[in-house]
C-alpha cells in the first residue's frame, strides 16, 4: 500500500469525521436557542451514522476521491423547527453558520497540534513545511523522506484540516440548502424566499457539476492561508 492509498484512507476518516462535527454543532446550537428536535433524535454526537446521507456522506465523496478533487459533501440535515425558536431569525443564522464555524474550529486545533510537533521535533517541522508543496500528487517525496510515525501523522492532521476548510467554505456558499443561504434569504422579500427556497437547489447542482473553477476561487485562498501558516510554524 502506498501513501497515496493511505492518503485516500485518511481522507475518508477525515471527511466522516469533520461532516459529524458540522452537524453535531448544527443540533447543539439550536438545542441552545431552544429547539430541542435534532437532540431528541440524538443528533448531539459525533457518531457518523447518525449523520450520513447516502449522496452527500457516500456518493459525492466517492466520485472526488476517484476524481482527484478536493472531497465535498454534507450529511443528512439536521432536523431544525423554527417554531421553537425565541427568535425565528437570529436564531436560524446562528444554528446556520455554527456548522461552518466548527470546522473552522477543528482547524484552528489542528493547527496548534502541528504547532506542536514542530517545536517538539525539527523532523515534524521539516514534514509540516514539506506537506503543502507536495499534496495532493507528489506524496511519494514525503514517503522518501522518512519512515517516521511524524509523517503519517502529520499527514492526517493536514488532510483533516484541508477537509474542514473545505466543508467550512462550501457549506457557506449561499445556495440552498447550504447553510450561507440561510443567511441570504431573511434578506429577500417573502415571496422570493419561497423561490429561492424552491428552486436553489438547481444552483447547488450546477455549482458542483459545472462550476468547478468557481469552487476552486472561493476554496483555494482559504487552504492557501492555511499552507503560508504552516511554513511559518
Amino acid at each position: 500500500m502506498t501513501l497515496q492509498h493511505v492518503d485516500i484512507v485518511f481522507q475518508i476518516i477525515a471527511f466522516v469525521f469533520a461532516i459529524s462535527v458540522h452537524e453535531s454543532a448544527h443540533a447543539w446550537m439550536a438545542n441552545l436557542r431552544g429547539d430541542p428536535t435534532a437532540r431528541m433524535l440524538g443528533r448531539i454526537t459525533l457518531n457518523p451514522i447518525k449523520h450520513i446521507d447516502p449522496v452527500g456522506t457516500v456518493l459525492l465523496p466517492l466520485v472526488a476521491v476517484l476524481a482527484h478533487v478536493p472531497m465535498l459533501g454534507w450529511a443528512k440535515p439536521t432536523p431544525v423547527d423554527p417554531r421553537n425558536f425565541r427568535n425565528p431569525v437570529l436564531d436560524d443564522i446562528l444554528t446556520s453558520v455554527v456548522g461552518p464555524i466548527s470546522n473552522f474550529a477543528v482547524v484552528g486545533v489542528i493547527a496548534v497540534l502541528l504547532k506542536m510537533i514542530g517545536i517538539i521535533s525539527g523532523l515534524g517541522r521539516s514534514i509540516i513545511h514539506l506537506l503543502p508543496q507536495v499534496y495532493p500528487n507528489n506524496l511519494d517525496i514525503l514517503a522518501a523522506q522518512t519512515t517516521s510515525i511524524l509523517m503519517p501523522l502529520s499527514l492526517f492532521l493536514y488532510e483533516l484540516a484541508i477537509i474542514n476548510i473545505v466543508l467550512a467554505v462550501f457549506n457557506l456558499i449561499p445556495v440552498p440548502p447550504l447553510d450561507g443561504s440561510h443567511v441570504l434569504r431573511h434578506l429577500l422579500p417573502a415571496p422570493t424566499q419561497r423561490v429561492y427556497d424552491t428552486v436553489g437547489w438547481l444552483g447547488l447542482l450546477a455549482l458542483i457539476y459545472l462550476g468547478g473553477g468557481i469552487l476552486g476561487r472561493l476554496i483555494f485562498p482559504f487552504i492557501d492561508m492555511f499552507n503560508s501558516m504552516l511554513v511559518r510554524l
